[in-house]
C-alpha cells in the first residue's frame, strides 16, 4: 500500500530525515517510536504531503502509484488521513458541516455522489456510538473549547466518518488521560480492516497496550534504526532509547 524508498527530506535548510525505508502493506499495524527530534512527525507530515517540508531525495508510492507531486488535498482524496498532533480550532464552523464538507468533497473526487442529508446523519451518529461521543458534539465548534481528549476524539471520528486507506495517527496519545486513551484506541482498534492500514507514532509504549502494532520502528537521527515486533515497544519502555542509540553509533 505505502512505499517509501530512501526518503530524505528537510525544512528551511534543516535536514531532519536522512534515508527512510518503509514498507506498509493493507490490514497492517505500524508503530513509529523515538527520541524528541528524530523525525517522527515530519516522516508522517511528509506521507500526506505538507508543503513547507522539501523532498531532497527518494520516493514515495502510494498503492503504486508516485504521491511526490500530489497537494495535500489530492492525497487525502486517495485515502490518506493524518491526525494531527495538535488539531486547529475553526471557530464558527461546526463538527457538523466540517464533516459534511470534507466527506463530500472526498466522495466527488472518487466520482461518487454527495450523501443525502438523511443518510449523512445517521452514519455520524453510528460513528458517535462506536466512539462514545455525546449528543451534542456535533453542533459545536470546531475543536474550539474542546478538552485534549475530545480534540483528539473529534479526529478519531472524522477519520471514521472518511474510512482513510491509510491512517496516520501523529502521537494521538499525547495529553490524554487512559480512559480517553482507551477509547481512542477503541475507536481505531473498530475501523480496522483488511483492506486500511494504520501508522501509529508515539513516544510511549502505554498506546500499543490499546493498539497492538503489527510491526514496531524505532528513528533516531532521521533514519530508521531498528525494527521489531510489539516486543520490541516492551523492550523500549524499559530501557529507553539509549541503548539503542548506543548501538547504532557502534555500527
Amino acid at each position: 500500500m505505502l512505499t517509501v524508498n530512501n526518503l530524505k527530506a528537510s525544512i528551511e535548510g534543516n535536514k531532519i530525515l536522512n534515508g527512510i525505508n518503509l514498507n506498509i502493506n493493507a490490514g497492517e499495524v505500524h508503530a513509529i517510536m523515538g527520541p524528541n527530534g528524530s523525525g517522527k512527525s515530519t516522516l508522517s507530515s511528509v506521507i500526506a504531503g505538507r508543503e513547507e517540508y522539501e523532498i531532497d531525495e527518494g520516493s514515495i508510492f502510494f498503492e503504486g502509484q508516485s504521491i511526490m507531486d500530489l497537494s495535500p488535498e489530492e492525497r487525502a482524496h486517495k485515502g490518506i488521513f493524518l491526525s494531527f498532533q495538535y488539531p486547529i480550532e475553526i471557530p464558527g464552523v461546526s463538527v457538523s458541516n466540517f464533516i459534511k464538507t470534507s466527506l463530500n468533497e472526498s466522495r466527488k473526487a472518487q466520482g461518487l455522489e454527495v450523501l443525502p442529508a438523511a443518510e449523512l446523519l445517521k452514519l455520524m451518529r453510528d460513528k458517535m456510538t462506536l466512539l462514545e461521543i455525546k449528543k451534542g458534539f456535533l453542533s459545536r465548534s470546531l475543536n474550539q473549547g474542546f478538552s485534549g481528549g475530545e480534540k483528539k476524539r473529534n479526529e478519531i471520528f472524522q477519520m471514521a466518518m472518511l474510512e482513510p486507506k491509510l491512517a496516520i495517527l501523529d502521537e494521538t496519545d499525547s495529553g490524554l488521560d487512559i480512559d480517553a486513551l482507551r477509547i481512542v484506541a477503541n475507536g481505531v482498534n473498530k475501523l480496522k480492516s483488511k483492506h486500511n492500514a494504520t501508522l501509529v507514532i508515539t513516544h510511549y509504549q502505554r498506546l500499543l497496550d490499546y493498539i497492538i502494532p503489527d510491526f514496531v520502528h524505532v528513528l533516531y537521527d532521521g533514519r530508521i534504526v531498528k525494527s521489531g515486533s510489539k516486543e520490541l515497544a516492551l523492550e523500549l519502555e524499559e530501557k529507553g532509547y539509549d541503548w539503542i542509540i548506543k548501538e547504532t553509533q557502534t555500527l
